[in-house]
């Protein structure tokens, strides 16, 4: 029931949601894009619908579910007819504050993002943009809901409404009001154990978290929107990686036909920059509700809160491309323990 109560809370504008959020900043909504009712309201269906997929077994909503800050909470995301992505999914929930989409940053705005999961041959399996259109025009619902929210007729519909429609959405999942807010915002001394407020002072120093995860003055992403390799997941392309870089450092065009899709997925940034010190990078994550978003790390190779302290206490798992700002940290588990409880208050769904 708390979740279809927030979920009713959500769907208002995302300016406003943000206003009324303590520690979040003003939402940026895109001039050519702003947010209406109607359009939200659409965006919302076609979130939802599984009549966008090739086997009408997927919509997003299968993926990013509310109770899990719009996670799966499975290691690898799961498309049509039950096949496996090579990523973990991550969370939709205050993605509109992301600077770029997708875990390797590929797309510059929700808007942009909106598409891929559709014409993804494992997530939604759709052949190509007409056939969304297709899709779509042939339901006398969708088509009255496109004229009325962008003032077109009949036969103009095309992906960029699609897009518009279901970022207006994304941008009304917005989640703020933790128990921390509460304590470092409003200066409610009471909002978090105590356990929790050691366990920010480990946040901030010893635990190196703000490096990456940041707090401002005012307001708390737990994101710096940069990319790093944090020494996950590179031991599957350990194999393969010499004779690749060195194709790299010579200028070749980099052979990864004998590859398989989990190997390529290890390249992480390098997929989209082309650059060697690329290889392995992801983006930093919102942590806010982070407690619902279990396993963890873009290969879902963490099932809990405390398996992520001790990766990032023992400095990550060695590969010459790590972070600088990763190393070991030397924690002692009351240390380990009030990092977790911490986190913990970053839940908005409690």
């Amino acid at each position: 029931m708390r979740f279809v109560l927030f979920l009713l809370v959500l769907v208002i504008s995302a300016t406003a949601m943000a206003d009324s959020l303590l520690g979040l900043p003003v939402l940026s909504i895109p001039d050519d894009n702003p947010q209406t009712e109607a359009k939200i309201a659409l965006g919302r269906q076609l979130f939802n619908d599984k009549r966008l997929s090739a086997d009408g077994a997927i919509s997003c909503a299968s993926c990013h579910q509310a109770d899990k800050a719009f996670s799966d909470g499975l290691p690898l995301a799961k498309g049509i007819n039950g096949q496996l992505g090579t990523r973990n999914t991550p969370a939709v929930q205050n993605a509109a504050y992301y600077q770029s989409q997708f875990l390797d940053g590929r797309a510059a705005s929700l808007e942009q993002q909106a598409l891929g999961p559709l014409l993804n041959p494992i997530e939604h399996g759709l052949k190509d943009p007409q056939a969304i259109i297709d899709i779509l025009q042939n339901e006398p619902d969708y088509s009255a809901a496109f004229s009325r929210v962008f003032a077109i007729q009949s036969g103009e519909l095309t992906v960029m409404h699609v897009q518009k429609a279901i970022a207006s959405f994304e941008r009304t999942l917005i989640s703020g009001n933790s128990a921390f807010d509460r304590y470092h915002f409003a200066m409610e001394q009471t909002a978090i154990s105590a356990g929790a407020v050691r366990g920010s002072r480990i946040f901030r120093r010893k635990g190196n978290c703000l490096t990456c995860h940041e707090i401002s003055m005012k307001t708390a992403l737990f994101t710096d929107n940069r990319f790093y390799n944090i020494g996950v997941g590179m031991r599957n392309i350990k194999p393969v990686i010499e004779a690749w870089k060195q194709a790299v450092r010579q200028h070749q065009p980099p052979d990864t036909s004998s590859w398989s899709d989990a190997q390529r997925a290890e390249l992480g940034r390098y997929s989209v920059t082309g650059r060697l010190e690329d290889i392995g990078k992801f983006k930093t994550p919102i942590l806010r509700n982070v407690a619902l978003t279990a396993p963890y790390m873009h290969d879902g190779s963490l099932q809990t809160l405390e398996q992520v302290i001790d990766h990032y206490d023992k400095g990550g798992e060695g590969n010459e491309f790590v972070d600088a700002k990763i190393f070991p940290l030397h924690l002692t588990e009351q240390e380990k323990s009030d990092l977790v409880e911490f986190l913990k208050s970053l839940t908005s769904l409690d």
